[in-house]
Protein backbone atom coordinates (compact mmCIF):
# COMPACT_ATOMS: atom_id res chain seq x y z
CA UNK A 1 0.00 0.00 0.00
CA UNK A 2 1.38 3.38 -0.96
CA UNK A 3 1.68 6.15 1.62
CA UNK A 4 -0.79 8.33 -0.30
CA UNK A 5 -3.56 5.76 -0.70
CA UNK A 6 -6.84 6.81 0.92
CA UNK A 7 -9.20 3.95 1.74
CA UNK A 8 -13.00 4.11 1.46
CA UNK A 9 -14.51 2.88 4.76
CA UNK A 10 -17.93 2.18 3.26
CA UNK A 11 -21.38 3.26 4.47
CA UNK A 12 -22.99 3.09 7.89
CA UNK A 13 -24.88 -0.19 8.20
CA UNK A 14 -28.35 -1.10 9.43
CA UNK A 15 -28.20 -4.89 9.82
CA UNK A 16 -30.77 -7.44 10.84
CA UNK A 17 -33.59 -9.67 9.66
CA UNK A 18 -36.66 -7.61 8.75
CA UNK A 19 -35.21 -4.23 9.76
CA UNK A 20 -35.57 -2.47 6.39
CA UNK A 21 -38.68 -0.43 7.37
CA UNK A 22 -36.61 1.30 10.07
CA UNK A 23 -34.92 3.19 7.26
CA UNK A 24 -37.97 5.46 7.04
CA UNK A 25 -37.13 6.96 10.43
CA UNK A 26 -33.46 7.51 9.62
CA UNK A 27 -33.69 9.46 6.35
CA UNK A 28 -33.80 13.25 6.37
CA UNK A 29 -37.31 14.73 6.15
CA UNK A 30 -38.66 15.70 2.76
CA UNK A 31 -39.64 13.93 -0.48
CA UNK A 32 -37.61 10.83 -1.29
CA UNK A 33 -36.82 9.37 -4.71
CA UNK A 34 -37.18 5.59 -4.41
CA UNK A 35 -35.42 3.77 -7.27
CA UNK A 36 -36.27 0.12 -7.93
CA UNK A 37 -37.45 -2.26 -10.66
CA UNK A 38 -40.65 -4.05 -11.62
CA UNK A 39 -39.50 -7.45 -10.36
CA UNK A 40 -38.95 -6.08 -6.85
CA UNK A 41 -42.40 -4.43 -6.96
CA UNK A 42 -44.06 -7.65 -8.13
CA UNK A 43 -42.46 -9.72 -5.35
CA UNK A 44 -43.75 -7.30 -2.74
CA UNK A 45 -40.31 -6.78 -1.21
CA UNK A 46 -40.74 -3.02 -1.24
CA UNK A 47 -44.14 -2.88 0.45
CA UNK A 48 -43.15 -2.71 4.15
CA UNK A 49 -40.64 0.09 3.55
CA UNK A 50 -42.98 1.95 1.21
CA UNK A 51 -45.76 1.86 3.82
CA UNK A 52 -43.47 3.36 6.46
CA UNK A 53 -42.10 6.01 4.14
CA UNK A 54 -45.55 7.17 3.05
CA UNK A 55 -46.57 7.75 6.66
CA UNK A 56 -44.17 10.66 6.92
CA UNK A 57 -43.27 12.00 3.47
CA UNK A 58 -43.98 12.12 -0.22
CA UNK A 59 -42.43 9.24 -2.14
CA UNK A 60 -41.39 9.63 -5.77
CA UNK A 61 -41.39 6.00 -6.91
CA UNK A 62 -39.29 5.22 -9.98
CA UNK A 63 -39.58 1.51 -10.84
CA UNK A 64 -38.41 1.61 -14.45
CA UNK A 65 -34.88 0.25 -13.98
CA UNK A 66 -33.97 -2.62 -16.28
CA UNK A 67 -31.04 -5.04 -16.26
CA UNK A 68 -27.92 -3.27 -17.59
CA UNK A 69 -29.62 0.12 -17.08
CA UNK A 70 -29.29 2.60 -19.90
CA UNK A 71 -28.38 6.24 -19.87
CA UNK A 72 -32.01 7.03 -20.78
CA UNK A 73 -33.22 5.18 -17.70
CA UNK A 74 -30.79 7.03 -15.45
CA UNK A 75 -31.85 10.41 -16.82
CA UNK A 76 -35.52 9.47 -16.45
CA UNK A 77 -34.87 8.75 -12.77
CA UNK A 78 -33.13 12.12 -12.42
CA UNK A 79 -36.09 13.84 -14.11
CA UNK A 80 -38.49 12.10 -11.71
CA UNK A 81 -36.43 13.24 -8.74
CA UNK A 82 -36.37 16.82 -10.00
CA UNK A 83 -40.12 16.86 -10.69
CA UNK A 84 -40.80 15.59 -7.18
CA UNK A 85 -38.30 17.94 -5.49
CA UNK A 86 -36.57 14.94 -3.93
CA UNK A 87 -34.29 15.74 -1.01
CA UNK A 88 -32.95 12.17 -0.58
CA UNK A 89 -32.65 8.96 -2.61
CA UNK A 90 -33.08 5.25 -1.87
CA UNK A 91 -31.88 2.50 -4.19
CA UNK A 92 -33.76 -0.77 -3.53
CA UNK A 93 -32.98 -3.97 -5.44
CA UNK A 94 -30.02 -5.55 -7.15
CA UNK A 95 -27.02 -3.82 -8.64
CA UNK A 96 -28.97 -2.07 -11.40
CA UNK A 97 -31.39 -0.07 -9.19
CA UNK A 98 -28.59 0.71 -6.74
CA UNK A 99 -26.29 1.97 -9.50
CA UNK A 100 -29.05 4.18 -10.95
CA UNK A 101 -29.85 5.52 -7.47
CA UNK A 102 -26.20 6.35 -6.81
CA UNK A 103 -25.80 8.36 -9.97
CA UNK A 104 -29.25 9.95 -9.67
CA UNK A 105 -28.42 11.14 -6.14
CA UNK A 106 -25.14 12.56 -7.41
CA UNK A 107 -26.55 14.29 -10.48
CA UNK A 108 -29.49 15.73 -8.53
CA UNK A 109 -27.25 17.07 -5.80
CA UNK A 110 -24.29 18.27 -7.82
CA UNK A 111 -25.86 19.46 -11.06
CA UNK A 112 -22.88 17.95 -12.92
CA UNK A 113 -23.11 16.70 -16.48
CA UNK A 114 -22.92 12.90 -16.73
CA UNK A 115 -20.40 13.00 -19.59
CA UNK A 116 -18.00 14.99 -17.41
CA UNK A 117 -17.72 12.32 -14.68
CA UNK A 118 -17.13 9.01 -16.48
CA UNK A 119 -13.97 7.34 -15.17
CA UNK A 120 -12.15 7.47 -11.86
CA UNK A 121 -12.28 10.37 -9.42
CA UNK A 122 -13.96 12.93 -11.66
CA UNK A 123 -17.22 13.24 -9.69
CA UNK A 124 -16.23 15.67 -6.93
CA UNK A 125 -19.52 17.41 -6.22
CA UNK A 126 -22.09 16.94 -3.47
CA UNK A 127 -24.92 14.42 -3.87
CA UNK A 128 -28.27 14.13 -2.11
CA UNK A 129 -28.45 11.92 1.03
CA UNK A 130 -28.43 8.31 -0.19
CA UNK A 131 -29.40 4.92 1.26
CA UNK A 132 -29.07 1.58 -0.55
CA UNK A 133 -30.92 -1.67 0.17
CA UNK A 134 -29.61 -4.76 -1.67
CA UNK A 135 -32.07 -7.57 -2.37
CA UNK A 136 -29.42 -9.94 -3.74
CA UNK A 137 -26.11 -11.08 -2.29
CA UNK A 138 -23.70 -10.28 -5.06
CA UNK A 139 -23.01 -6.89 -6.55
CA UNK A 140 -21.76 -5.18 -3.40
CA UNK A 141 -22.92 -1.91 -4.97
CA UNK A 142 -24.10 -0.71 -1.56
CA UNK A 143 -20.46 -0.70 -0.42
CA UNK A 144 -18.68 0.83 -3.40
CA UNK A 145 -18.01 4.17 -5.13
CA UNK A 146 -18.80 2.58 -8.52
CA UNK A 147 -21.88 2.78 -10.76
CA UNK A 148 -22.18 1.17 -14.21
CA UNK A 149 -24.46 2.39 -17.01
CA UNK A 150 -24.91 0.99 -20.53
CA UNK A 151 -24.39 3.69 -23.15
CA UNK A 152 -24.54 3.84 -26.94
CA UNK A 153 -23.16 0.81 -28.74
CA UNK A 154 -23.92 -1.51 -25.79
CA UNK A 155 -20.80 -0.25 -24.03
CA UNK A 156 -20.80 -0.42 -20.23
CA UNK A 157 -19.32 2.75 -18.81
CA UNK A 158 -18.55 3.47 -15.17
CA UNK A 159 -18.22 6.27 -12.67
CA UNK A 160 -15.86 5.55 -9.78
CA UNK A 161 -15.75 8.34 -7.20
CA UNK A 162 -16.08 8.67 -3.42
CA UNK A 163 -19.35 10.67 -3.46
CA UNK A 164 -21.14 7.60 -4.82
CA UNK A 165 -20.64 5.70 -1.54
CA UNK A 166 -24.01 5.84 0.25
CA UNK A 167 -24.57 7.31 3.69
CA UNK A 168 -26.35 4.14 4.81
CA UNK A 169 -26.77 0.56 3.61
CA UNK A 170 -29.33 -1.91 4.90
CA UNK A 171 -28.29 -5.57 5.09
CA UNK A 172 -31.57 -7.41 5.62
CA UNK A 173 -31.39 -11.08 4.66
CA UNK A 174 -35.18 -11.41 4.66
CA UNK A 175 -35.14 -9.58 1.32
CA UNK A 176 -32.96 -12.32 -0.22
CA UNK A 177 -34.93 -15.39 0.92
CA UNK A 178 -36.44 -17.63 -1.72
CA UNK A 179 -34.64 -16.09 -4.68
CA UNK A 180 -34.33 -18.39 -7.74
CA UNK A 181 -31.31 -20.66 -7.89
CA UNK A 182 -29.90 -19.11 -11.06
CA UNK A 183 -30.02 -15.62 -9.53
CA UNK A 184 -28.50 -16.81 -6.25
CA UNK A 185 -25.71 -18.59 -8.12
CA UNK A 186 -24.88 -15.74 -10.50
CA UNK A 187 -24.83 -13.05 -7.82
CA UNK A 188 -22.86 -15.26 -5.46
CA UNK A 189 -20.18 -15.97 -8.06
CA UNK A 190 -20.07 -12.25 -8.87
CA UNK A 191 -19.29 -11.49 -5.23
CA UNK A 192 -16.59 -14.16 -5.13
CA UNK A 193 -14.96 -12.63 -8.19
CA UNK A 194 -14.97 -9.25 -6.42
CA UNK A 195 -13.03 -10.78 -3.53
CA UNK A 196 -10.57 -12.64 -5.75
CA UNK A 197 -9.83 -9.73 -8.06
CA UNK A 198 -9.48 -7.29 -5.16
CA UNK A 199 -6.98 -9.66 -3.53
CA UNK A 200 -4.84 -9.66 -6.66
CA UNK A 201 -5.45 -6.08 -7.85
CA UNK A 202 -2.27 -4.69 -9.38
CA UNK A 203 -3.13 -1.08 -8.70
CA UNK A 204 -4.21 -0.80 -5.09
CA UNK A 205 -4.00 -4.10 -3.21
CA UNK A 206 -3.60 -3.29 0.50
CA UNK A 207 -3.82 -5.01 3.90
CA UNK A 208 -7.33 -3.74 4.68
CA UNK A 209 -8.87 -4.85 1.39
CA UNK A 210 -6.99 -8.14 1.69
CA UNK A 211 -8.65 -8.79 5.05
CA UNK A 212 -12.08 -7.94 3.66
CA UNK A 213 -11.53 -10.08 0.57
CA UNK A 214 -10.42 -13.13 2.56
CA UNK A 215 -13.35 -13.06 4.97
CA UNK A 216 -15.80 -12.25 2.19
CA UNK A 217 -14.55 -15.20 0.13
CA UNK A 218 -14.72 -17.50 3.16
CA UNK A 219 -18.36 -16.67 3.84
CA UNK A 220 -19.38 -16.81 0.20
CA UNK A 221 -17.65 -20.05 -0.72
CA UNK A 222 -18.90 -21.81 2.42
CA UNK A 223 -22.54 -20.85 1.89
CA UNK A 224 -23.12 -20.53 -1.87
CA UNK A 225 -24.32 -24.09 -2.52
CA UNK A 226 -26.48 -24.16 0.62
CA UNK A 227 -28.13 -20.90 -0.44
CA UNK A 228 -28.74 -22.35 -3.90
CA UNK A 229 -30.19 -25.65 -2.64
CA UNK A 230 -32.07 -24.26 0.37
CA UNK A 231 -33.44 -20.87 -0.74
CA UNK A 232 -35.12 -20.28 2.63
CA UNK A 233 -32.03 -20.98 4.73
CA UNK A 234 -31.72 -17.79 6.78
CA UNK A 235 -28.21 -18.45 8.12
CA UNK A 236 -26.82 -19.12 4.64
CA UNK A 237 -28.54 -16.06 3.18
CA UNK A 238 -27.23 -13.82 5.96
CA UNK A 239 -23.70 -15.15 5.45
CA UNK A 240 -23.94 -14.54 1.71
CA UNK A 241 -25.19 -10.98 2.22
CA UNK A 242 -22.38 -10.11 4.64
CA UNK A 243 -19.82 -11.85 2.43
CA UNK A 244 -20.98 -9.89 -0.62
CA UNK A 245 -20.77 -6.64 1.35
CA UNK A 246 -17.23 -7.41 2.51
CA UNK A 247 -16.21 -8.28 -1.05
CA UNK A 248 -17.73 -4.98 -2.15
CA UNK A 249 -15.68 -3.10 0.44
CA UNK A 250 -12.59 -4.95 -0.76
CA UNK A 251 -13.00 -3.94 -4.39
CA UNK A 252 -14.01 -0.42 -3.43
CA UNK A 253 -10.38 -0.06 -2.34
CA UNK A 254 -8.58 -2.53 -4.60
CA UNK A 255 -10.43 -2.41 -7.95
CA UNK A 256 -11.46 -5.44 -9.98
CA UNK A 257 -9.66 -6.39 -13.15
CA UNK A 258 -9.58 -8.74 -16.12
CA UNK A 259 -12.51 -11.01 -15.34
CA UNK A 260 -14.83 -8.01 -15.10
CA UNK A 261 -13.30 -6.30 -18.14
CA UNK A 262 -14.00 -9.34 -20.32
CA UNK A 263 -17.40 -9.97 -18.72
CA UNK A 264 -18.79 -6.52 -19.53
CA UNK A 265 -19.14 -7.05 -23.31
CA UNK A 266 -21.09 -10.26 -22.65
CA UNK A 267 -23.58 -8.32 -20.57
CA UNK A 268 -23.70 -5.25 -22.76
CA UNK A 269 -24.10 -7.09 -26.08
CA UNK A 270 -25.86 -10.33 -25.11
CA UNK A 271 -27.60 -9.09 -21.96
CA UNK A 272 -26.36 -11.96 -19.86
CA UNK A 273 -26.64 -11.42 -16.11
CA UNK A 274 -23.48 -9.77 -14.81
CA UNK A 275 -22.64 -12.57 -12.39
CA UNK A 276 -23.06 -15.19 -15.11
CA UNK A 277 -20.78 -13.17 -17.39
CA UNK A 278 -18.13 -13.21 -14.67
CA UNK A 279 -18.56 -16.96 -14.20
CA UNK A 280 -18.02 -17.50 -17.93
CA UNK A 281 -14.70 -15.65 -17.95
CA UNK A 282 -13.47 -16.74 -14.50
CA UNK A 283 -11.49 -19.84 -15.39
CA UNK A 284 -9.82 -18.47 -18.57
CA UNK A 285 -8.69 -15.20 -16.96
CA UNK A 286 -7.53 -16.75 -13.68
CA UNK A 287 -5.57 -19.37 -15.62
CA UNK A 288 -4.01 -16.59 -17.71
CA UNK A 289 -3.01 -14.74 -14.53
CA UNK A 290 -1.88 -17.79 -12.57
CA UNK A 291 1.88 -17.41 -12.97
CA UNK A 292 1.94 -13.73 -11.99
CA UNK A 293 -0.59 -14.21 -9.17
CA UNK A 294 0.70 -17.56 -7.94
CA UNK A 295 1.20 -16.59 -4.27
CA UNK A 296 -2.14 -14.78 -3.66
CA UNK A 297 -4.02 -17.49 -5.58
CA UNK A 298 -2.43 -20.12 -3.35
CA UNK A 299 -3.50 -18.15 -0.25
CA UNK A 300 -7.08 -17.94 -1.51
CA UNK A 301 -7.12 -21.64 -2.41
CA UNK A 302 -6.59 -22.49 1.26
CA UNK A 303 -9.74 -20.52 2.12
CA UNK A 304 -11.87 -22.53 -0.30
CA UNK A 305 -10.19 -25.83 0.62
CA UNK A 306 -7.93 -26.06 3.71
CA UNK A 307 -6.15 -29.07 2.20
CA UNK A 308 -4.63 -26.71 -0.38
CA UNK A 309 -2.39 -25.33 2.38
CA UNK A 310 -0.33 -28.52 2.11
CA UNK A 311 0.31 -28.11 -1.59
CA UNK A 312 3.14 -26.21 -3.20
CA UNK A 313 2.41 -22.66 -4.31
CA UNK A 314 1.96 -23.49 -7.98
CA UNK A 315 -0.24 -26.52 -7.28
CA UNK A 316 -2.34 -24.55 -4.80
CA UNK A 317 -2.85 -21.75 -7.32
CA UNK A 318 -4.04 -24.28 -9.88
CA UNK A 319 -6.29 -25.82 -7.22
CA UNK A 320 -8.02 -22.46 -6.74
CA UNK A 321 -9.04 -22.40 -10.40
CA UNK A 322 -10.28 -25.99 -10.23
CA UNK A 323 -12.22 -25.46 -7.01
CA UNK A 324 -13.92 -22.34 -8.40
CA UNK A 325 -14.93 -24.27 -11.51
CA UNK A 326 -16.43 -26.95 -9.25
CA UNK A 327 -18.46 -24.32 -7.37
CA UNK A 328 -19.73 -22.78 -10.60
CA UNK A 329 -20.91 -26.20 -11.82
CA UNK A 330 -22.40 -27.17 -8.46
CA UNK A 331 -24.33 -23.90 -8.38
CA UNK A 332 -26.07 -24.91 -11.60
CA UNK A 333 -24.51 -22.31 -13.90
CA UNK A 334 -23.32 -23.41 -17.33
CA UNK A 335 -19.74 -22.11 -17.67
CA UNK A 336 -19.20 -22.08 -21.45
CA UNK A 337 -20.03 -19.30 -23.92
CA UNK A 338 -21.59 -21.80 -26.30
CA UNK A 339 -24.11 -22.76 -23.61
CA UNK A 340 -25.53 -19.25 -23.91
CA UNK A 341 -25.77 -18.87 -27.67
CA UNK A 342 -22.49 -16.99 -28.15
CA UNK A 343 -20.61 -18.01 -31.28
CA UNK A 344 -16.86 -18.61 -31.27
CA UNK A 345 -16.61 -16.26 -34.24
CA UNK A 346 -17.59 -13.37 -31.98
CA UNK A 347 -14.29 -13.52 -30.11
CA UNK A 348 -12.54 -10.77 -32.13
CA UNK A 349 -15.47 -8.39 -31.70
CA UNK A 350 -15.78 -9.14 -27.98
CA UNK A 351 -12.03 -8.58 -27.57
CA UNK A 352 -12.26 -5.15 -29.22
CA UNK A 353 -15.09 -4.22 -26.86
CA UNK A 354 -13.20 -5.46 -23.81
CA UNK A 355 -10.27 -3.18 -24.66
CA UNK A 356 -12.55 -0.21 -23.87
CA UNK A 357 -12.51 -1.23 -20.19
CA UNK A 358 -9.20 0.47 -19.50
CA UNK A 359 -10.11 1.42 -15.92
CA UNK A 360 -10.38 -2.33 -15.16
CA UNK A 361 -7.61 -3.74 -17.34
CA UNK A 362 -4.97 -1.63 -15.56
CA UNK A 363 -5.72 -3.56 -12.35
CA UNK A 364 -5.01 -7.01 -13.78
CA UNK A 365 -1.92 -8.82 -12.43
CA UNK A 366 -0.60 -9.07 -15.99
CA UNK A 367 -1.42 -6.96 -19.10
CA UNK A 368 -4.19 -8.25 -21.36
CA UNK A 369 -3.80 -7.26 -25.00
CA UNK A 370 -6.57 -7.43 -27.58
CA UNK A 371 -5.00 -10.63 -28.96
CA UNK A 372 -4.90 -12.08 -25.44
CA UNK A 373 -8.55 -11.18 -24.92
CA UNK A 374 -9.54 -12.91 -28.14
CA UNK A 375 -7.75 -16.09 -27.02
CA UNK A 376 -9.47 -15.90 -23.62
CA UNK A 377 -12.91 -15.66 -25.23
CA UNK A 378 -12.02 -18.61 -27.45
CA UNK A 379 -10.90 -20.55 -24.38
CA UNK A 380 -14.23 -19.76 -22.73
CA UNK A 381 -16.20 -21.07 -25.70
Amino acid sequence: MTQTQILHPGPRLLMGHGRTPELAGILPHGPVLLVTDQAVRTMGLLDPLLTELEREREVVLFDGVEADPSRATLMAAVDAGQAGSATSVIGFGGGSPMDVAKLAAYLLGSGDDLDAIWGVGLARGTRLPLALVPTTAGTGSEATPVAIITVEGAEKRGVNAAPLIPDLAVLDASLTLGKPRALTAATGIDAMVHAIEAYTSAKAKNPVSDMQAREGLRLLSANLITACEEPGNVAAREAMLIGAHLAGLAFANAPVAGVHALAYPLGGIHHLPHGLSNALMLRPVLSFNAEAARQPYAELAAILDPSAAGLGTQAAAAHLVERLEELVLASGLKPRLRDHGIAREEAPMLAREAMKQTRLLVNNPVPISEADAQRLYEAAW
